[in-house]
């Protein structure tokens, strides 16, 4: 049976405010819970209006404390821009609060514009993207407290101690975060909905090029994936049309929170813009239940993984919880649908 989780990026709706996506956050985290999702990460970007989680190791807590069992973490860390060390300070602290629950997903991309970069490294003078394998190594060894030989921070610890660590995954969308991951024998998890060229081949090539290692012995590796299901077609496109002007903004600069639907609808696309938008529908997953589960089953067999990490942003925060509840019933998790009252919290 494929494996179900969560990415959640606490997408801001048009006509609502960022702390009502936090608190959305943490509604739908409790839902998932619940509903049999294996593990829900928290995304990082910064500057990004219609986007509100900057900072996963903050909101982590927050939904591993709402939650019961499943596993919190970030879909992920963006590395480059901080220090290896805090990080897995931060981390460590975490599993001491949660342990055995939680993930530290990290990235190699930047998680905002050229302005936001140079901010977020202000004070620091940066670390050359040259240097992320570097900055992985020694991440490792912090989290671990066993740093190399040679290594000039070695026999430092990183508090708090103890019996266990978070699971350290790899994220990317390249050939080149699939070859770091199987480097230092990560698992690895292919942003599907970023793009979808080249995922195919870099899974198979992280598989290909995988090394052992004392936290993994084998390739292990995941896709993130946006889904909206709903109990039609037609009803998953009408609530889908949001993305779909949201990223057509995205991509000229455009930050805003997300449109209703109706709104999108109602967009005079031109012949250039509609071509942008069915780009962009190619890698998504949108229908009814049945079509869903086929086209996510497909996806994880073209790719050789169990395990699909599911993006869904809807305008209707009501509907982004039933497309949940739509897919652990159709994939037979947990309890799947919950009761219509609970399914309409925090709406």
């Amino acid at each position: 049976m494929l494996r179900l989780s969560v990415l959640d990026q606490s997408p801001v709706r048009q006509g609502a405010t960022p702390s009502q996506a936090i608190r959305e956050t943490i509604d739908l985290a409790k839902h998932c819970d619940r509903l049999g999702y294996h593990r829900y990460w928290l995304a990082e970007h910064h500057g990004t209006p219609g986007l509100a989680g900057s900072t996963p190791e903050v909101l982590i807590p927050a939904v591993a404390g709402a939650t019961e069992r499943i596993r919190a973490g970030s879909g992920g860390v963006m590395l480059s821009h901080y220090s290896p060390y805090k990080v897995a300070e931060n981390f460590r602290m975490l599993e001491t609060l949660f342990p055995g629950r939680i993930d530290l997903g990290i990235g190699r991309a930047p998680g905002g514009d050229r302005r936001t970069i140079m901010a977020m490294s202000y004070g620091t003078g940066g670390i050359p993207i040259e240097l992320y394998p570097r900055q992985v190594s020694d991440l490792i060894g912090f989290l671990a407290n066993d740093l190399e030989a040679d290594n000039p921070f070695r026999g430092m610890e990183t508090m708090p101690t103890g019996q266990s660590a978070p699971a350290l995954w790899m994220l990317g969308s390249s050939g080149e975060s699939a070859r770091v991951a199987a480097y230092f024998g990560c698992p690895y998890s292919f942003a599907h909905f970023i793009t979808d060229q080249g995922g195919v081949e870099a899974m198979a090539a992280y598989r290909d090029q995988f090394r052992p290692s004392s936290r993994l012995a084998a390739p292990e590796g995941s896709i993130g994936v946006f889904v909206l299901c709903a109990e039609t077609e037609e009803e998953a496109r009408h609530h889908a049309a949001s993305r779909d002007l949201w990223r057509l903004r995205l991509e000229r600069g455009e930050l805003g929170p997300f449109p209703p639907p109706e709104e999108a609808l109602a967009y005079d696309y031109s012949a250039a813009e509609m071509l942008r938008v069915e780009e962009n529908r190619r890698r998504q997953v949108v229908g009814d239940p049945a079509q869903c589960r086929a086209r996510l089953e497909a996806y994880a067999e073209s790719y050789g993984v169990d395990e699909v990490v599911v993006v869904t942003i809807t305008h209707d925060f009501a509907a982004r919880i039933r497309s949940y509840e739509f897919l652990a019933e159709v994939f037979g998790m947990g309890m799947g649908m919950v009761e219509t009252g609970q399914r309409e919290a925090g709406d």
